[in-house]
């Protein structure tokens, strides 16, 4: 094909099958000669014109005048003037130059070589033309004429260096008109099929969140199948669940997966200090959606313009406000947008505006909740499989070890571990750099610039022990893993235990966490006839759970099956619009009388238990101050020890 004629337009897409990703317009080629109407050279097959910057034309013309005199001369001898007349007086000189205006001198010797010199003031007088015209010299004077492009450089100098300046200036205006003029464009990145991503086979568990997404993007891709019998697929799907649990990681599997254009934006994205820019930019992520044919848009972090409308003192936030009803004339008003699915992910589900989760915008919500162990799992195999890891690192291990995280947690308990075995020295991560990993996550980093007296740690260790015999005697409570009273974190010590996979709490296990957590405080009064601020922590939260269980979960016989607690966030206003609490003065005292009878009940049933275990908690603190750090195992020989009667007793220990 020649390049004056223009390529032949693309043939249409078939209704029938799926549209590929396109290139959304602001992606498009920026230079002209690339546009599919134009020659590669130019428009309607002419050569384009280069364009010329004021500063490449000023270099030319300082390079035509100054070029020459910077290029190497011939190579000539460098000599002085008595040299000079010595040579005229040997017969060596052949011919000489004379430039009158410089007084230097060119010229070359009977054996061809050349030299130079300058000459003195008044050079030639008559005795020189003499003694050059006697020897035979060819004495040649020359007056060279000025350059008249040097004579106008002082001219034409300034007058460059102001057209350079006001030529700069005018661009930077139009780079920022330009700026300001663009501000109302969507920022959202687009994702293509030839651009390497992430899958599902990439993302470990989740098999019904897995099905559910892949609905939407079969619908995508085989609309025919759905239409078939009348199916509409959902206009968007709202993945929800706490932080670190893969969702937008599900985002980027599903960008790898669907074979349409997927434009990826984040909520804070749309904010700006300008009015309406929000709106702008949710009209034209739209508008790039809709010239891909099928689309899928993902918004992560919606709750930063999803939060509800017409909140707190004053109405809310405005601009705010104004792109969430941009966003939801967009998804379902009164122009519909077919073949555009939304994809949004959040952790706050709570303060959504109800009118974005109504059918027909987020018909559909996902939860992404914590893996389970088998999730757990396949996780940690994800995460270990670019890494070297011992024969002793049982992976099952550590996913039974690790109920509660979240896959971020988890790949970043695999990555300590590596940290660790690069700081032991070892080749491969081994059994015991998983261990120090999770204690890190889970107890905190150890500070060895701690230095405890040996008061402090005698008090610590009894403390720790008081946690530490009451878990491994308590019926309900979790097992206990290890103590230490090495600081680590904010704490002077710590006693660990790991929860089972739990989805719903008793009243008897939330009692065993609250008599389990005074063990520490109980401890110091029966030993040491004090009390110390290091029982601040337990407190708070023995205290929140007694507060939960009489005003939220109904576990108080004396209140009854009534839930107080406010769902709304502070934050939101709500609490101040509706005129504060629901309840009386009585109410508020019964709750709190409730509250203490369940702290006081459980002291005392500390007080009894370690009473009972007395010796099992000397042996527990004495193994403390010399090991510094027990495993739940040798707590419970410990505490079987302690008995002293060979009877048995059941103790909580993990595994």
């Amino acid at each position: 094909m020649s390049e004056s004629t223009p390529p032949p337009p693309p043939p249409p897409p078939s209704p029938e099958a799926p549209r590929r990703t396109r290139r959304p317009a602001s992606t498009a080629q920026k230079s002209g000669s690339n546009r599919p109407d134009q020659s590669p050279d130019g428009k309607n097959g002419r050569p384009a014109m280069p364009k010329w910057s004021p500063w490449v034309l000023l270099g030319i013309i300082l390079l035509l005048i100054f070029g020459p005199q910077l290029l190497p001369g011939p190579d000539r001898e460098k000599i002085g003037f008595e040299d000079f007349i010595t040579q005229v007086n040997a017969g060596k000189v052949d011919e000489v130059k004379l430039n009158n205006t410089t007084l230097g001198i060119t010229g070359s010797f009977t054996d061809g070589s050349e030299f130079s010199t300058t000459a003195p003031p008044g050079f030639p007088n008559e005795s020189d033309r003499e003694l050059l015209r006697a020897k035979g010299v060819d004495f040649v004077p020359t007056t060279p004429q000025s350059n008249w492009l040097v004579s106008l450089i002082p001219l034409l100098l300034p007058f460059l260096l102001i057209m350079g300046f006001l030529v700069w200036m005018n661009r930077r205006a139009s780079g920022q008109m330009g700026n300001v003029m663009s501000i109302g464009r969507s920022r959202a990145k687009a994702y293509n099929a030839d651009r390497p991503s992430t899958t599902f086979a990439d993302v470990a568990g989740y098999d019904g969140v897995k099905t559910e997404i892949k609905e939407v993007v079969d619908f995508l891709r085989m609309p025919e199948r759905f239409k078939e019998i009348g199916a509409r697929v959902p206009k968007g799907i709202l993945l929800v669940g706490p932080p670190g649990t893969g969702k937008t990681l599900f985002a980027r599997a599903v960008a790898g997966e669907a074979g349409v254009g997927f434009l990826s934006v984040t909520g804070s994205d749309f904010m700006e200090m300008f009015v309406g820019v929000g709106a702008s930019r949710v009209r034209d992520l739209f508008q790039q959606a809709r010239k891909m044919g099928r689309a899928i848009i993902f918004i992560d972090e919606i709750d930063s313009i999803g939060r509800k409308r017409g909140a707190g003192l004053g109405g809310g936030h405005d601009e705010r406000e104004q792109t969430l009803n941009q966003m939801l004339a967009e998804m379902d008003g009164f122009e519909t947008s077919e073949g555009i699915v939304i994809l949004a992910a959040t952790n706050r589900p709570d303060i959504l505006d109800p009118a974005l989760l109504r059918p027909g915008r987020f018909d559909r919500q996902i939860v992404v909740p914590l893996p389970e162990f088998e999730e757990r799992l396949a996780i940690l195999k994800v995460h270990s499989r670019d890494k070297r890891m011992g024969p002793d690192a049982d992976l099952e291990v550590m996913a039974k070890g690790t109920p509660g995280m979240s896959g971020a947690d988890l790949a970043n308990l695999v990555n300590e571990a590596a940290l660790f075995a690069v700081r032991r020295g070892s080749a491969q991560i081994e059994r015991i750099d998983f261990e120090s990993a999770r204690d890190r996550i889970m107890m905190g980093a150890r500070r060895d610039s701690l230095v405890l007296s040996a008061e402090e740690k005698r008090v610590t260790a009894y403390h720790e022990g008081g946690h530490a015999v009451l878990a491994a005697v308590l019926p309900n409570g979790d097992a206990l893993h290890k103590v230490t009273i090495l600081p680590r974190g904010m704490a002077l010590g710590v006693t660990q235990t790991l929860p089972e996979e739990r989805h719903s709490f008793s009243k008897d296990y939330i009692l065993d966490r609250i008599c389990m957590a005074l063990g520490g405080r109980v401890a110091e009064q029966l030993v040491f006839q004090q009390q110390t601020t290091g029982a601040a922590n337990d407190l708070e939260v023995v205290t929140g759970l007694a507060r939960r269980m009489v005003r939220e979960w109904g576990m108080s016989d004396k209140v009854g099956p009534m839930a107080w607690h406010n769902n709304q966030q502070v934050f939101l206003g709500e609490d101040l619009m509706t005129g504060g609490r629901e309840y009386s003065d009585d109410t508020a005292r019964m709750m709190d009388e409730e509250i203490n009878q369940i702290l006081t009940t459980q002291e005392k049933r500390a007080v009894d238990l370690l009473t009972t275990h007395r010796r099992g908690l000397d042996l527990v603190a004495t193994a403390l101050l010399e090991k510094e750090t027990i495993d739940g195992t040798e707590v419970a020989e410990l505490v079987q020890q302690g008995m002293g009667d060979g009877s048995s007793l059941p103790v909580q220990v993990a595994d």
